[in-house]
């Protein structure tokens, strides 16, 4: 089969990918950022189109010849009219891949609770389930709750807050019931709903065997982490406002993100049938029961084998615009501070200290005015540091650094990092490493700041006289590390 997936280079996108071709399908990506696609190592084995999916052209371009559609894409934390934006997005590709006859779109949505006013993540859910089935191209919309698995947004608010809180005060969401599922078995079933016949045009509940409230949930998976049994207070007063910031501050989880997430665990999650297994069989095993769910998302954090993060997909809303040389750019205000130093290292010795900067090695540099700057970013609806890296030693473009994101690289000589920060304006820091004929290490970096209006120019140059201690402290200490790695 010809596949196409959107959302590739997301958390589910990226893991769906490779294991359609491993099952020997054709796979056609849609992205926006061909960089992103490229920085994955099922590159080369895929077609990239590079578009947009609000735009029909775009979207039927990639539609050409596609035997399945998989529409992997959300706007969850973008803010504004969520159900608007959603039914807007599905409408465009829904036409688009019934005007290119695509046989068939198998959508990733979420559980539609029974009987209860669902939360606006839901409702957006269900509103493109609707579009996609009101289509005309055969669609199967797989409904699931709770995914778990590594790097997965709901498992870092669950592990997150586990971890973090041996006793807590808690809304009574935690007595919410959901069926949780893991990401192989949702995986599988994505794969699956490839073969399924031409006549099926429907929803499908997806749920592991387990149904728990989130508290048991939590419970369930400090006896994994071998913690001792949590205390947990409940009271009815904590709004999802309020909650959503509450997990904003505790896990990696950025409040707007946090807050449709919390919505959602008020509703009762659990699936009304199972009769997506009349069509696909059951994985080798049966499924994935929900502690050896975790078991397995430990052991690949543990062994840093997490290969997508709820982190790799961009930020709706942050800043994407063009990059600083370009042409667009003339007659603009740019800021910049540029350093350069000599080196006593190797090349690839300053460039292993480069690629792993931020996350647990931190910023090299007076470490709380990073800490303090994450907390501020954080309390006005930005990531702040809490969102670490995908891997601890090696950058790809697209992922997340903290409060940046990895605009460009090219290995062992340059990494752009722009910033996802909340700043009246557009950020970015350059590390370049070079050598010359003698045999000479240099460093150079460069910031650079694009500032929006009044606000802008006067937040430059309030930080300007710390520039010396924060970019230059940076710059002296990953020269050291360097040094001392050689």
């Amino acid at each position: 089969m010809r596949t196409l997936v959107t959302g590739s280079t997301g958390y589910v996108g990226g893991r769906l990918v490779p294991q359609l071709l491993d099952a020997g399908h054709d796979v056609r990506v849609l992205v926006r950022d061909e960089r992103k696609a490229r920085a994955h190592p099922w590159a080369d084995r895929v077609e990239i189109v590079v578009g947009d999916a609000t735009k029909a052209e775009d979207v039927r371009r990639a539609c050409e010849d596609v035997d399945v559609f998989y529409y992997l894409l959300h706007s969850i934390g973008s803010g504004g009219d969520l159900v608007r934006t959603e039914h807007e997005m599905a409408a465009t590709i829904a036409e688009a891949a019934k005007d290119a006859g695509v046989g068939r779109i198998v959508y990733l949505s979420g559980m539609v609770p029974k009987d209860e006013e669902m939360s606006e993540h839901l409702r957006s859910r269900d509103e493109v389930a609707r579009v996609l089935l009101d289509s005309g191209v055969p669609t199967a919309v797989l409904q699931a709750g709770i995914i778990i698995g590594s790097g997965s947004a709901s498992f870092e608010m669950l592990r997150y807050l586990t971890e973090r809180l041996p006793a807590m005060v808690t809304p009574r969401w935690v007595d919410s019931r959901t069926q949780p599922i893991a990401i192989r078995d949702v995986l599988h079933l994505l794969v699956g709903c490839v073969d399924l016949p031409p006549d099926v045009n429907r929803r499908f509940d997806i749920g592991g065997p387990d149904v728990l409230t989130y508290l048991e949930m939590m419970q369930g998976y400090a006896k994994v982490a071998e913690l001792p049994r949590r205390r947990i207070l409940r009271v009815p007063v904590l709004s999802p406002s309020l909650s959503s910031h509450w997990v904003g501050l505790i896990t990696p989880v950025p409040a707007d993100l946090a807050r449709p997430l919390v919505e959602s665990l008020r509703n009762t999650v659990v699936a009304q049938e199972d009769d997506i297994w009349r069509y696909v069989h059951l994985p080798p095993g049966g499924l994935t029961g929900f502690q050896r769910a975790v078991e397995l998302a430990l052991t690949k954090i543990r062994d840093l084998d997490v290969p997508t993060r709820w982190t790799s997909a961009a930020t709706r809303g942050a800043p994407s615009e063009p990059l600083p040389e370009d042409p667009d750019w003339a007659g603009g205000s740019l800021y910049t501070d540029e350093r350069t130093r000599e080196v006593a290292a190797s090349p690839e010795d300053l460039w292993a200290v480069i690629e792993g900067i931020g996350g647990d090695h931190g910023w090299y540099s007076w470490p709380l005015a990073w800490q303090v700057r994450g907390l501020i970013d954080r309390a006005f609806g930005g990531p702040g540091l809490r969102r670490g890296r995908r891997d601890h030693s090696r950058l790809v473009v697209g992922d997340a650094v903290d409060f940046w994101r990895v605009e460009e690289e090219v290995e062992g000589e340059f990494l752009r990092l722009r910033a996802e920060m909340k700043v009246p304006g557009l950020a970015w820091l350059e590390l370049r490493v070079g050598s010359d004929d003698s045999g000479t290490t240099s460093f150079h970096q460069r910031a650079l700041f694009h500032p929006r209006g009044l606000l802008g120019h006067l937040y430059w140059w309030a930080v300007a006289p710390f520039h010396g201690l924060i970019f230059g402290g940076m710059q002296r200490n990953v020269a050291k590390a360097a040094e001392s790695r050689a």
